[in-house]
C-alpha cells in the first residue's frame, strides 16, 4: 500500500468510525521495574532504581517496586486482559539484572524463562511481542563501576542485548534498545530526580553519548543475532518545545532546548553527527573529548523504526532556570513556563496539538523512518467506586484527543504505523511511587485485583473498529 493509498483509506470513514489504516498496531506498554515486582527471586540483583528507591527521600512515601503489580506471579492473568482488550502487540521491558544480575557474564537462566513464557503466552494469545532491553534498570554493579558516564557500560548493554536476542529472538517481533535516554542520563545524572540520582552536567552529557553508543552497538548485536526481517527499534521521548513569543531571545531558548532534549540523539542516530550549536551550547560544562573516533558512525546504525513517547508540550522563554537543572548548559538562559489548558495528576497539560506537531515535525525531517507512538497516556485520581467500577472519563478524553491527533497525522502523510497506550496496569510510577495512576486497569495493591477501568472499555471498542467513533 503506497502513501497516498493510506491517506484515502483514512479519509474514507463510515457513519460510525473515523478509520486508521488496515494493520495499524494497536497496543499497550509497561516496564519492568513498575510492574514485576519479584525483586529479589530467581538469582535477581538490585537495580539502580532498587537502590534509589530503598534511599529514603528519593520517592514518595518510601515506595519501592520490590512488589509493584506482582506482574512476575501474574502474569498469565495480565494476558488474558490484554487478550480481553483486543490489543495486537504488547511492548514490555526486559530487566536486565534479572536476565544478566551483574551485568557481565552468561545470562541466567530462570530470568529468560519468564520472557519465554512471557512471549509464548502473548503469541498463543495473537500478540506481538515487542521488547524493549533498557527501561531504566541498570545493574548496580555496572553503576558502581561508573555507569553510563563511562564508556565500558555501553559495551556492556551491547553484550547483554546479543545474549538476550540468542534466547528470544525466534519470540520477539520488535526489539528496542532503549527507552527515552534523555530521561536515563540528565534526570539520573544531571538533575538526579531519577535513579541513580546524581548531579553532574558533565555526566549527563557522557551518559547521553554512551547512552547512544550503546544503542548503535546493540543494534549491530541484534543484527548479528537476529533472524533476518526482524524490527530493530528505539524509543525515545521527543519534547515539543515552544518558544513564548517569536521575541529572538525567546527564540533561542527553544533552540537551545530542543539541542540538547531532541537533537542530541536524533543527530547522531540518524546523521551521524553532534550538533554543532548543542557543542557550543555546552562548551562551559564538556570539551566532548570522550567522544572517540567511529563513535558516531556506530550510533548511526541503521533502524526500522522509531518510537516516539508523547505526554505533553514544553515552553520557554528566555531566563534563568533553578540548579540543579537537566538541561545541561541551558539553565542559565532558559526559564520554564505551566503550558495552558488542563492538567492531568501529575500537573502536565493537556495538549494533543502538540502530538500532531511532533509527528508532522519528523515527517518532514525524517522521509522515509516508520514511526510508533510507543507511549501515550494520563494519569488521573482513579478509584473503584461502591459497585467496583471504575470511571476515567478524563482519560477517555485524553486518549481521544491524542488518537485523533494521530490520525490526522497519517492523514496529513505520517508514516505512523501503530499506537502503545500508556498503561496496562497501575503501576510504580518512578520518584512517585504508587501515588500516580497511568492504567487503564485499576490495581489495588494489597490485594493485586485488578479491575479494568472505563478506559479498558473504550480502547477495546476502539481496536474491535479500527478506529474512533465518529461521536465521542
Amino acid at each position: 500500500m503506497t502513501a497516498a493509498d493510506t491517506r484515502a483509506e483514512v479519509r474514507t470513514a463510515d457513519a460510525a468510525t473515523l478509520r486508521f489504516p488496515a494493520g495499524f498496531r494497536w497496543g499497550t506498554a509497561t516496564a519492568a521495574y513498575q510492574i514485576e515486582g519479584a525483586a529479589s527471586e530467581d538469582g535477581r540483583t538490585p537495580s539502580i532504581w532498587d537502590t534509589f528507591s530503598r534511599t529514603p527521600g528519593r520517592v514518595r512515601n518510601g515506595d519501592t517496586g520490590d512488589i509493584a503489580a506482582d506482574h512476575y506471579h501474574r502474569m498469565s492473568e495480565d494476558v488474558a486482559l490484554m487478550r480481553e482488550l483486543g490489543v495486537t502487540d504488547y511492548r514490555f521491558s526486559v530487566a536486565w539484572p534479572r536476565v544478566q544480575p551483574t551485568g557481565r557474564g552468561p545470562a541466567l537462566q530462570k530470568g529468560l524463562d519468564f520472557y519465554r513464557r512471557l512471549c509464548d503466552e502473548l503469541r498463543e494469545a495473537g500478540i506481538r511481542p515487542v521488547a524493549t532491553l533498557y527501561h531504566w534498570d541498570l545493574p548496580q554493579e555496572l553503576e558502581d563501576a561508573g555507569g553510563w558516564p563511562r564508556r565500558e557500560t555501553a559495551e556492556r548493554f551491547a553484550a547483554y542485548a546479543g545474549l538476550t536476542a540468542e534466547a528470544l529472538g525466534d519470540r520477539v517481533a520488535t526489539w528496542t534498545t532503549l527507552n527515552e535516554p534523555w530521561c536515563a542520563a540528565f534526570l539520573g545524572y544531571g538533575n538526579g530526580v531519577h535513579a541513580p540520582g546524581r548531579t553532574s552536567d558533565a555526566d549527563a552529557l557522557r551518559a547521553a553519548h554512551h547512552l547512544n553508543l550503546a544503542h548503535g552497538l546493540a543494534v549491530d548485536a541484534l543484527r548479528t543475532a537476529l533472524p533476518a526481517g526482524t524490527e530493530v527499534s528505539l524509543t525515545l521521548n521527543l519534547h515539543v518545545v515552544r518558544a513564548l513569543t517569536e521575541s529572538a531571545e525567546d527564540r533561542d531558548a527553544a533552540r537551545r532546548i530542543d539541542a540538547v532534549a531532541n537533537r542530541i540523539f536524533l543527530d547522531p542516530v540518524f546523521r551521524g553527527r553532534l550538533p554543532e550549536d548543542l557543542v557550543r551550547d555546552t562548551a562551559r560544562v564538556t570539551d566532548w573529548s570522550f567522544v572517540r573516533d567511529g563513535d558516531l558512525a556506530a550510533v548511526s546504525a541503521p533502524i526500522d523504526s522509531l518510537g516516539l513517547n508523547y505526554y505533553s508540550p514544553t515552553v520557554v522563554a528566555a531566563g534563568s532556570s533553578e540548579s540543579p537543572s537537566p538541561w545541561a548548559g541551558a539553565e542559565r538562559h532558559v526559564r520554564f513556563l505551566p503550558a495552558p489548558g488542563p492538567r492531568t495528576a501529575m500537573d502536565w497539560p493537556v495538549d494533543a496539538d502538540g502530538l500532531y506537531e511532533l509527528l508532522a515535525r519528523l515527517r518532514d525531517e525524517l522521509p522515509g523512518v516508520p514511526l510508533v507512538i510507543t507511549e501515550n497516556g494520563a494519569a488521573y485520581e482513579d478509584y473503584a467506586d461502591p459497585s467496583g467500577r471504575v470511571r476515567d472519563p478524563e482519560r477517555v478524553a485524553y486518549l481521544r484527543g491524542h488518537l485523533a491527533a494521530v490520525r490526522r497525522a497519517i492523514e496529513d502523510g505520517a508514516d505512523v504505523r501503530g499506537y502503545f497506550l500508556w498503561s496496562l496496569l497501575d503501576n510504580f510510577e518512578w520518584a512517585y511511587g504508587y501515588s500516580k495512576r497511568f492504567g487503564i486497569v485499576h490495581v489495588d495493591f494489597a490485594s493485586q485485583r485488578r479491575t479494568p477501568k472505563d478506559s479498558a472499555r473504550w480502547y477495546a471498542d476502539v481496536i474491535a473498529r479500527g478506529g474512533l467513533p465518529a461521536a465521542p
